[in-house]
């Protein structure tokens, strides 16, 4: 993480809002989230403001994001921060920044779905995002082609988890990766991807999902990488419905490296949570639970028994800001 130097306020955003977008500039303004790449800043009841502050590529991905997430928006069954304005830097603040819609919900990684309808919501978004995207469309950063190219992240992860005692069973991890990494590869069209959806990029309310937001990875490729999180993001049970209600039903192949996609996140996500535990910079203490029903889910598909994954100790985390 690179922080920026400048100290991101409330003044100081209705400093920008006046030199840019003054009609903007008196609204109601709260602090809503400090996530990986931005800042989040509610302004009146409809907006919001997302501000670069902790790595250097943000500024792309906000970009992005200003460029294509209203065209792809209209047709998704799910709200979405849809970008009004754009900010560009200046003497204030040397960085872009955007104005988007405000999407109301509780992130997932503090407030889990919990009913089994959630499945029919997931399938809905992906089947509407996962259209072929034009020629121009933005790349994957570091996802959506072989899994082969992430050989040596998965094993450098897993024995770090597993150092940690958080892996009860590394054998039945490495099965999980071993059969994703033999499937065969995707041959279709490059499809519109989300890129990133973790529990603290998709919003809750009454057990269901209720929007998805940090659409920065944005990107078109192979469909396994989103269709990863419904191991995520579903409570027990549910995934089979999913795959189910998701159209056109995904090969066994793409599954296949869908569960390799999935088991590098959570394993990334579990060491993110374990630092927020100990109160380490960058850790989020809520992204460890979810990660590890993940994997719990993942192992016991492939002939584990689920009991195998429990920690002691680990339950529901306090809530930490949501991803922006």
């Amino acid at each position: 993480m690179a922080l920026t130097e400048i100290e991101i306020t409330a003044q100081l955003i209705r400093d920008l809002l006046r030199d840019q977008h003054p009609d903007l500039a008196d609204l109601p303004l709260t602090l809503g989230a400090h996530g990986w790449d931005n800042q989040l800043w509610r302004l009146g009841d409809d907006l919001a403001v997302r501000l670069p502050w902790a790595t250097l590529s943000a500024d792309a991905l906000l970009r992005k994001e200003y460029a294509w997430l209203p065209v792809l928006a209209p047709r998704l069954p799910l709200p979405v921060p849809v970008p009004q304005r754009l900010g560009e830097p200046s003497e204030r603040f040397p960085r872009p920044w955007i104005v988007t819609t405000w999407v109301p919900g509780a992130p997932a990684d503090r407030c889990p779905a919990t009913r089994a309808e959630a499945a029919d919501s997931l399938a809905a978004f992906l089947t509407a995002l996962h259209r072929p995207a034009p020629e121009g469309a933005p790349a994957g950063r570091d996802r959506g082609g072989p899994l082969t190219a992430h050989a040596d992240g998965f094993e450098q992860r897993l024995a770090s988890a597993a150092d940690l005692g958080l892996i009860p069973d590394p054998d039945a991890v490495r099965a999980v990766w071993d059969d994703a990494v033999s499937a065969p590869g995707w041959t279709g069209p490059e499809l519109w991807l989300h890129g990133d959806l973790h529990p603290a990029n998709v919003l809750t309310a009454d057990g269901t999902f209720c929007g998805v937001i940090d659409f920065g990875d944005l990107f078109a490729g192979d469909p396994a990488c989103d269709l990863a999180a419904a191991w995520h993001l579903l409570p027990d049970g549910a995934v089979d419905r999913f795959h189910t209600v998701y159209q056109p039903a995904p090969d066994p192949a793409t599954l296949r490296r869908a569960r390799g996609w999935a088991l590098l996140k959570a394993l990334a996500c579990m060491a993110i949570g374990e630092a927020g535990v100990h109160g380490r910079p960058g850790g989020k203490a809520t992204w460890g639970p979810p990660a590890h029903a993940c994997l719990r889910r993942l192992t016991a598909t492939s002939g584990s028994p689920s009991t195998s994954w429990t920690r002691p100790g680990v339950g529901q985390a306090p809530g930490s800001p949501r991803s922006a």
